[in-house]
């Protein structure tokens, strides 16, 4: 340990993006302390609360809520104030929010990071996809993505995009038979269906089983076949870090010369503790770690701690095909369309990407068919009918950072006497030009499909578990929060990383680009502690 120091550095956040770093950290020697506001709770766990809960389909009913640690289901935490609700399904436990999630682990493409350049809109990235590319390929070999090297993942290159240094750890999963009659069907029609790639391994890798679609992703992998934060928490551990649970961070302390002298971290029964480092790492949810730098005072000379929050915002489309497809079968989700990804029409509508969902569609078509008043042998006949037929489909696409759209501290407060949050997202005229082409698009699903019984056609915008901005990267310490390497401008021994870094934010899912910034940024703060 360093001499008068608690730690080399201090990781605040125990989900994939921290402790990933902490890892890098720990395994060079580097002594570590990982703090994360929630507690350690076994898969078994987490499965039996799945079992005993009434509330199936909400995602994030397994998990705990605590009001010392409220995830963003807890009532009063999270109070939005614009037109647009932004609620993520944040949660507060050693691994984080990857605990439930689809396993999405797209990389960026290299046009991603010049938006500002290329079509005059957003902003760019202070890297360039170069800069990014190998460690996508470690973060990649870590978490174990599966995915077809050979796809073309911006939808117009005719060649497999991005460029890639490494091959994919794990061989990509087999299409069901849902994404193939889909794909079958529609791609007469100029849609082309590619393989998602994905944490769910395919095979076995370090230690998890392979995947035999449970269908259970969300809430939670019932076998551990997908990827969670956890397991670098523990990986972490392992290589010497110290994990400290129930341990709230709620101040970046300044010291002299500008560098943040110590964390102070609450539990749940209002105890603080002041810890020491010579580095810290902000690695939290978007939205709290952009609350603790407000919270501290801290990294906000330029008043964009919070601001140009950017979720995904999306359309869903449900109806019931001309044909059996048996949804259900095999993952949550694994196969997108991606004609929409890039081009010049990024000038005036965004970015985006239609995501095959499979669910379980028995409850949803149950519950609708009660609600019609069918019962008896028909409601038992209609239930097999339509669950067989159901298809579910999300159209997404990217948003462009705004200053006013942004997290501020709330005024309430949690059990431990920390504020809440509060939430402003209003959306614009390239999120409304890009909802009217992505309903255009659903005409022609339905109709390549013989749709019938539509139940959505994409009528309500909703905000999906995506959030970047907050924290946002940049090139000029006026307008950003930290620079390229995730170093605060103002503070040069903290780092904040993750999603909320992301300055451009394409159409795909930000979780692996998150955890590569993460593992750039440790290589950086290895050389310096």
């Amino acid at each position: 340990m360093s001499t008068g120091f608690d730690a080399d550095v201090i990781v605040i956040g125990s989900g994939a993006v921290g402790s990933n770093a902490a890892y890098e950290l720990a395994k060079q020697g580097k002594s570590v302390i990982l703090l994360e506001a929630g507690e350690r709770m076994p898969r078994w766990k987490l499965i039996q609360n799945f079992h005993n809960t009434s509330r199936r389909k909400d995602n994030i009913a397994p998990f705990p809520n605590k009001p010392w640690a409220p995830t963003s289901a807890y009532d009063g935490y999270i109070v939005n104030t614009g037109n647009q609700v932004m609620t993520p399904g944040q949660l507060k436990l050693v691994g984080g929010t990857t605990w439930h999630w689809g396993g999405a682990a797209w990389r960026l493409i290299p046009s991603d990071f010049k938006l500002k350049s290329l079509y005059g809109v957003g902003r760019d990235w202070p890297i360039d996809y170069d800069d990014l590319e190998r460690y996508y390929a470690r973060a990649e070999a870590e978490i174990g993505v599966a995915g077809d090297n050979s796809e073309d993942q911006a939808g117009n290159m005719g060649r497999a995009w991005p460029p890639r240094s490494t091959p994919y750890p794990l061989p990509r999963e087999v299409d069901t038979y849902y994404a193939q009659r889909i794909a079958k069907r529609i791609e007469p029609h100029g849609y082309r269906v590619i393989t998602e790639p994905s944490t769910r391994a395919s095979a076995g890798y370090r230690g998890r089983p392979a995947c035999v679609g449970n269908n259970n992703c969300l809430p939670v992998c019932p076998i551990g076949a997908n990827y969670s934060g956890f397991i670098h928490a523990e990986l972490a551990e392992q290589a010497g870090a110290r994990l400290l649970t129930d341990a709230t961070a709620f101040k970046l302390e300044k010291g002299p010369n500008g560098k943040i002298a110590a964390v102070h971290y609450r539990n749940s029964k209002g105890e603080n503790t002041r810890l020491t480092a010579r580095t810290f790492v902000v690695a939290a949810h978007a939205y709290e770690s952009a609350k603790l730098l407000l919270m501290s005072d801290v990294g906000n000379s330029s008043d964009q701690v919070g601001r140009n929050l950017m979720p995904h915002l999306a359309l869903i489309l449900r109806f019931l095909a001309d044909e059996p497809l048996w949804p259900g079968r095999g993952p949550i989700q694994g196969n997108a369309i991606m004609n929409l990804r890039d081009g010049d029409f990024r000038r005036h509508q965004a970015s985006n990407k239609y995501q095959l969902s499979m669910p379980v569609a028995n409850e949803f078509i149950t519950t609708r068919l009660l609600q019609q008043g069918v019962l008896g042998s028909e409601l038992d006949h209609r239930i097999r009918h339509d669950s067989a037929r159901f298809v579910e489909m999300f159209g997404f696409w990217e948003t462009l950072p705004q200053a006013s759209n942004r997290v501020t501290l709330g005024q309430g407060r949690t059990a431990i006497g920390l504020p809440t949050m509060s939430v402003h997202y209003d959306l614009d005229d390239y999120s409304r030009n890009t909802a009217s082409v992505v309903r255009q698009d659903f005409e022609q699903f339905i109709k390549a499909m013989g749709g019938t019984d539509v139940m959505a056609r994409g009528e309500e915008i909703v905000a999906v578990d995506h959030i970047m901005g907050t924290v946002i990267m940049g090139d000029d310490p006026k307008t950003s929060v930290v620079d390229k390497d995730c170093r605060s401008w103002d503070h040069e021994n903290l780092f904040v990383v993750g999603t909320g870094n992301i300055p451009a934010c394409s159409a795909v899912n930000p979780t692996l680009t998150g955890i590569a910034l993460a593992i750039r940024a440790a290589d950086r703060i290895a050389t310096e502690v």
